[in-house]
């Protein structure tokens, strides 16, 4: 069992958000979980520029990191997302990362993983951030098993308290990897969004050669 944490932050060692995300992975790790932190700052993901090939041939025309931290992602059996608020949405990093996986939005190549996200805020929002990396999560098919926001500006003792449920949360990860709690409302959406990205993929199929190919092997095109 894997999980492994993407932290968003510029703050590096100095980042709140991190406490968070370690939170989490500890409580995966008290779960029986390996885990990796990742610091996103740290790697160069450059902007997706919509060209097209990964959907025919499933690769990427840009050479920078993110190969190897979607490898590790799609290894990996639970994911945390960490990330402060920035106006209302993630730090550059997390954004470009998401953007370049569009081809595993189609494919849903994050089907039969869990994850959960956490965020920090100075004085708002951070409900709303954690909401929209779950969101993501989701929209990749992986079943989202919580989420934590803590705004410290308006009471900086909330990190700990925050810290706690985040390590709670970590368990949870595990527990739910291991099968012992189940999500029949999101296993649901996800048959939904399989059958929905699998008529794009048909309809495109020329164009789409290589998402085809996935849901054919999958099995979800016959």
């Amino acid at each position: 069992m894997k999980v492994i944490g993407l932290n968003a932050s510029p703050r590096g060692k100095n980042s709140n958000t991190l406490i968070l995300v370690k939170a989490v992975l500890e409580g995966a790790k008290a779960g029986g979980a390996e885990t990796e932190l990742v610091d996103l700052y740290t790697l160069k993901i450059g902007y997706c520029t919509a060209c097209g090939t990964c959907y025919a041939t499933g690769e990427c025309t840009l050479m920078d990191d993110f190969v190897e931290i979607f490898e590790k992602i799609l290894m990996a059996d639970g994911i945390v997302l960490g990330a402060p608020n920035y106006i209302d949405s993630v730090p550059a990093p997390m954004k470009a990362l998401f953007d370049r996986m569009a081809d595993a939005i189609h494919c849903q190549m994050l089907t039969g993983k869990f994850g959960c996200s956490v965020c920090t805020a100075g004085g708002s929002g951070e409900h709303e951030v954690a909401g929209y990396m779950n969101k993501v999560l989701t929209t990749l098919g992986a079943t989202v098993v919580g989420a934590i926001g803590v705004a410290i500006g308006r009471d900086p003792s909330a990190l700990g308290k925050a810290g706690t449920e985040a390590h709670e949360m970590g368990k949870q990860l595990a527990r739910s990897i291991r099968g012992e709690h189940t999500y029949p409302e999101q296993d649901e959406i996800h048959r939904q969004k399989r059958d929905y990205f699998g008529q794009l993929v048909a309809f495109n199929k020329e164009r789409f050669a290589h998402e085809y190919d996935w849901y054919v092997r999958m099995g979800w095109i016959k």
